[in-house]
C-alpha cells in the first residue's frame, strides 16, 4: 500500500510527465514517423488559430467593457442602494524589501478613491526578515496617511514559523488571522466585510472601490464570489525593456480574456472578496506559492463548488520586474514566470481534495477544473516550441521518399497560413495596448510609440524563453520534488 505522501508525490510527478513525455514523443516521431508527426502539427496549428480567433473575440469584448465601465460614475450609483452603509473594506498591503516610492502611490490611489474612507481598514503585513524596512513603511504610512482611513494596523510576520513557506501567502495568513481578533473585538459582521488583497505596488482606479462594493451589495450571494479587476503593468512601463513590455501586455490580454469568457478564470494577484469566505477557507495557504490563485480554490472546495469569479471591468496598475540592468530585468522575468507557472502545484492539490470530496463536488465541475490548471501549463509550456521550431524539424530530416509526398510540397504552405491567421490576434493585441498606455513622461520622446508596435516582433523570442522555459523549469522541478520557494518580484522603478 502506498502512503498518503508517496500518492501525493505521484500526483505532482504527473503533469511534469505529461510535458516530457509529449516532448520525447514528438522528438521520437520526427525521426521515426514525420509525416504522423506533420499531420499533428497541421492539427494542432489549426487548433490554436481557433484558439487565438476565440481569444481575440473576447479580448475585443473585455476591452469594450473595460472602456464602457470607466465612463460610469459607481458612486453615484451606490448611493442608489440600501444595504451600502454598513459595508466595510479591509485592504491588506503586503510589504517585503520595497521603497518608500513604490508604496506611497499605491496607498494615495487608495486614499484618491471616490468613496467614504471611514469604512476603510488598512492593513500594512510586513516581515520580520525586513523589520527596518517594515517598520520605516509603518511609519511613513501612519504619518502620511494616518487620518485618512478609519485605522491603519501594522502587523509584522514573524520569521522561521513552522509548518509554513516564507512568502506572501504565509504573510496573509498571518496577518488575517490578527485581523480576525481585531473584527470580532469590533463586533462587525464577516458578511459585511469586503476584503481587498493588493500588491504592494498596485495603483487602483479612483472607482475601485465604489464599483466592488456596488457589486457585491447587487450580487445575489456576494460572500460565495471573488471579485477580480484587469492587472495592467502599467506604473513603470516605460522605463522598462521592450521584452517585459510585451510579457506584461500578454498576462493582461490573457486575464482580460479569461474576465469575458468567465468560465475559467480564477484569482490573480490583486483581487477582493468577502471576509466571510476568507475566514471560511481557512485564510490563506501559508505552505505554497501560489496564494492568489489557490485561494479561489480553497473557497471553491470550502463550498462544494458553490464559488466563482466575479469580473471586474476595471483596471489595477502595477509594476513590471525592472531593474536599472537589462540582463538583471530579463532575469527577474524569467523567475516571475516561473513562479506564476509554478501555479502547476494546483493540480495534485485538486486532484487530493476533489478524491476527498466524493460526491459533494459533481464530477463534472472536477474534470473541468483539473483539465484547466493542467491543459494550461501543458499549453504554456509546449505551444511556443510546436508552432515556432517543430514544424521545420521533421520537413528538414525527411527522407527522399517522403519528399516526393503530396503532403511535403504542402505543408510549408500550409503551415505558413495558420501561422499568418494566428497572426492577427498578434496584430490586434498591438491595437489593443495603445489605449492602455500610460501617457509617455516628458522626459521621454514621442517616437517612443512606435516601439510600442515594434515590440511585438519579439513576442516568438519571448514566448519560448521567457515564457515556455520558466514553465517547463517549474514542472520539471515539482515533477522531482524540488520545490521552488516563493520568489519575491522586483518593484523598481527609476
Amino acid at each position: 500500500m502506498l502512503s498518503d505522501y508517496h500518492k501525493y508525490r505521484i500526483y505532482e510527478i504527473l503533469p511534469g510527465l505529461s510535458i516530457w513525455l509529449s516532448i520525447f514523443l514528438m522528438f521520437f516521431l520526427t525521426f521515426t514517423r514525420p509525416l504522423s508527426l506533420v499531420y499533428f502539427i497541421i492539427i494542432y496549428d489549426i487548433y490554436w488559430v481557433l484558439k487565438v480567433f476565440n481569444f481575440s473575440v473576447y479580448l475585443v469584448i473585455a476591452w469594450v467593457r473595460l472602456k464602457k465601465t470607466k465612463k460610469i460614475d459607481w458612486f453615484a450609483k451606490i448611493k442608489t442602494l440600501d444595504n451600502v452603509e454598513d459595508k466595510r473594506h479591509l485592504i491588506f498591503l503586503t510589504v517585503y524589501n520595497e521603497e518608500w516610492d513604490v508604496v506611497k502611490p499605491a496607498i494615495s490611489s487608495i486614499v484618491e478613491s471616490v468613496y467614504d474612507k471611514n469604512k476603510f481598514t488598512l492593513i500594512i503585513a510586513g516581515e520580520e526578515k525586513k523589520q527596518e524596512n517594515f517598520e520605516n513603511i509603518s511609519a511613513k504610512t501612519k504619518e502620511f496617511f494616518g487620518d485618512q482611513f478609519d485605522n491603519v494596523v501594522c502587523i509584522m510576520h514573524p520569521k522561521d514559523l513552522l509548518d509554513e513557506i516564507p512568502g506572501k501567502g504565509s504573510n496573509m495568513h498571518f496577518a488575517e488571522r490578527k485581523m480576525q481578533v481585531y473584527v470580532d473585538e469590533k463586533g462587525w459582521s464577516y458578511e459585511n466585510i469586503i476584503v481587498t488583497i493588493f500588491d504592494i505596488d498596485t495603483v487602483c482606479d479612483k472607482y475601485y472601490f465604489s464599483y466592488l462594493t456596488y457589486l457585491y451589495c447587487t450580487n445575489p450571494d456576494p460572500t460565495k464570489t471573488s471579485y477580480q479587476p484587469v492587472a495592467l503593468y502599467n506604473n513603470n512601463m516605460w522605463e522598462s525593456p521592450a521584452v517585459l513590455r510585451v510579457m506584461a501586455f500578454g498576462t493582461t490580454f490573457w486575464l482580460m480574456t479569461a474576465l469575458a469568457q468567465q468560465d475559467s478564470l480564477v484569482t490573480f494577484s490583486s483581487h477582493s472578496m468577502s471576509f466571510r469566505a476568507l475566514v471560511d477557507a481557512g485564510f490563506h495557504d501559508k505552505r505554497i506559492v501560489s496564494e492568489d490563485s489557490r485561494i479561489f480554490y480553497q473557497c471553491f472546495l470550502a463550498y462544494n463548488g458553490n464559488y466563482k469569479v466575479t469580473p471586474m471591468y476595471i483596471a489595477v496598475s502595477m509594476d513590471t520586474v525592472r531593474d536599472d540592468n537589462w540582463w538583471v530585468s530579463i532575469k527577474n522575468l524569467y523567475k516571475q514566470q516561473r513562479r506564476w507557472a509554478w501555479g502547476v502545484e494546483h493540480v495534485p492539490y485538486l486532484i487530493w481534495e476533489f478524491q476527498k470530496k466524493g460526491k459533494l463536488i459533481p464530477l463534472r465541475k472536477k474534470i473541468k477544473w483539473i483539465w484547466n490548471e493542467w491543459e494550461g501549463k501543458w499549453s504554456w509550456a509546449l505551444v511556443a516550441i510546436i508552432i515556432t521550431f517543430l514544424p521545420r524539424l521533421p520537413l528538414m530530416i525527411a527522407s527522399d521518399s517522403i519528399k516526393q509526398s503530396a503532403l511535403y510540397f504542402n505543408a510549408p504552405f500550409l503551415l505558413q497560413y495558420l501561422i499568418t491567421g494566428a497572426m492577427i490576434g498578434l496584430l490586434l493585441s498591438a491595437l489593443l495596448s495603445f489605449p492602455l498606455l500610460p501617457k509617455v513622461p516628458q522626459s521621454h520622446p514621442k517616437h517612443r510609440y512606435i516601439t510600442v508596435v515594434l515590440q511585438w516582433i519579439l513576442l516568438p523570442f519571448s514566448m519560448i524563453f521567457v515564457s515556455a522555459i520558466p514553465a517547463i523549469d517549474a514542472v520539471t522541478h515539482l515533477m522531482f520534488g524540488k520545490y521552488l520557494g516563493f520568489n519575491v518580484s522586483q518593484k523598481k522603478r527609476k
